[in-house]
């Protein structure tokens, strides 16, 4: 995930009774869905009421009272309060230029620029780019979601696969961007430079970046019908120009969203898309659009930290650092380490500031080095965090193209071809080569 914190640790005894909510979750959501052959059955939102209210009853050691502060404790962390204020703003951005037909410019300019053949694979791409850019895997996907939407409509390809393309490339960013949180958390707790965890990093997931383009290649072939792309209007397509200019400068995403969306609205004015009165209704409908994802993200935080504190994390440490005896295990413990903390936080940074440190002690007892620890984390954490439905990316651009986060998933090939390239990787310790021989110093003083 994007915005960088702390969660604050607490002695807990490892419990591994206290994951039962993650597993009810799941079979509430996933299983259910599976069995009703339809992923709309169950909404999200009902499944993490349910498992929230697993986790409370579930919780040792305290009263009621006290299991519903903790809880509210998870909800108000600082981190999913961030969360929910960007999901705010996106939510007022994209409505208000929706309603001014920034979204249909976009769109036609797309249609215009490429080639139907080369949609899907475009877009993946204009994803990547961005995403490096930014730094931020939500940023691009607000930005990029409502015009992959609206070429969706236009020209009868799959909308879930042109929002699996944008996320696919969101999370190679988040993944390799100098500027990512996660690469700024990944370098720092194991004590590396960036340039060299970049340059293992790459040589990683680079062939399998390319083959997800071939795939959306090969695919799109087949998908949609033809179009006639419409007139663009260059003035509607300068509140995106600007906001993805601001986030390539380093702006804060906030900023940017607030100043992208009166942006748009003094633009919407000015060419009569709407009155005052119509941007403040579009600001209001795309904030409320935005509330099961709201919903869904504060119980998540609750959820999630009663699993905290009743010792679930720490269960999962155990059992991943137990049976370690060499350094292809050390690896997989390494990867098992940070794949379940993101499992259960659902946010990359959080479970890479959680594992980081017990994966140091490891690199360090197996002469792992750390640039390649690093690169293993980031990866591993950016793999889960594309690959689940309940987190912030899959849920920001369901709720955007107004589709199932599983819908997206079947067209998600980035981040499951991320996982296997980085197991193969860790297979034949790939790539071969360490740090350089002037970085042992560096290590020390991250």
């Amino acid at each position: 995930m994007d915005p960088l914190t702390t969660l604050p640790v607490t002695p807990t005894k490892p419990n591994p009774w206290a994951l039962l909510p993650l597993w009810v979750f799941l079979l509430a959501y996933l299983v259910v869905s599976i069995l009703a052959g339809d992923f709309y059955k169950m909404p999200i939102s009902v499944a993490f009421v349910i498992a929230a209210i697993v986790a409370v009853a579930n919780s040792k050691g305290q009263n009621l009272t006290q299991k519903i502060e903790l809880f509210c404790k998870g909800a108000a962390d600082g981190n999913i309060m961030l969360m929910v204020l960007i999901f705010i703003l996106a939510g007022a951005f994209a409505q208000t230029t929706k309603a001014m037909g920034a979204v249909d410019s976009m769109v036609h300019l797309t249609l215009w620029l490429l080639p139907q053949k080369l949609l899907v694979p475009g877009l993946f791409l204009a994803a990547c780019f961005i995403s490096v850019s930014v730094g931020t895997s939500v940023g691009t996907i607000v930005a990029l979601i409502p015009v992959a939407a609206g070429i969706a409509v236009n020209t009868g390809i799959e909308p879930a696969l042109m929002a699996a393309a944008v996320v696919s490339g969101a999370m190679f960013g988040d993944n390799l961007s100098f500027i990512s949180d996660t690469t700024i958390v990944a370098t720092r707790t194991q004590g590396c430079r960036m340039k060299d965890k970049f340059r293992t990093n790459l040589r990683i997931v680079l062939p399998f970046a390319i083959l997800t383009a071939i795939l959306y290649f090969f695919i799109g072939q087949n998908n949609g019908t033809p179009y006639a792309p419409g007139q663009v209007n260059w003035l509607h397509v300068l509140p995106y120009l600007a906001v993805l200019g601001a986030a390539v400068a380093g702006v804060h995403v906030m900023l940017v969203l607030i100043g992208g969306t009166i942006f748009a609205g003094i633009i919407g004015i000015l060419t009569h898309g709407f009155n005052l009165w119509g941007w403040t209704g579009a600001m209001g409908t795309g904030i409320t659009g935005m509330g099961e994802l709201i919903v869904v993200t504060i119980l998540a935080g609750g959820m999630l930290e009663m699993i905290r504190v009743n010792g679930g994390f720490d269960w999962i440490i155990q059992k991943m650092t137990k049976h370690t005896h060499s350094v292809r295990a050390a690896e997989f413990s390494i990867a098992g380490l940070v794949s379940f903390a993101n499992l259960c936080t659902a946010n990359n940074t959080i479970a890479l500031i959680m594992s980081g440190p017990i994966a140091k002690e490891i690199a360090t007892r197996f002469k792992i080095p750390a640039n390649r620890t690093a690169s293993l984390m980031d990866i591993f954490s950016c793999f889960v965090q594309g690959a689940i439905p309940y987190g912030a990316q899959l849920l920001m651009a369901a709720g955007l193209a107004k589709l199932s986060p599983i819908a997206i998933m079947q067209y998600l090939y980035y981040p499951y071809l991320l996982g296997v390239g980085a197991i193969v990787a860790i297979w034949f310790g790939y790539p071969k080569k360490g740090p350089r021989k002037n970085e042992k110093k560096k290590e020390s003083h991250p």
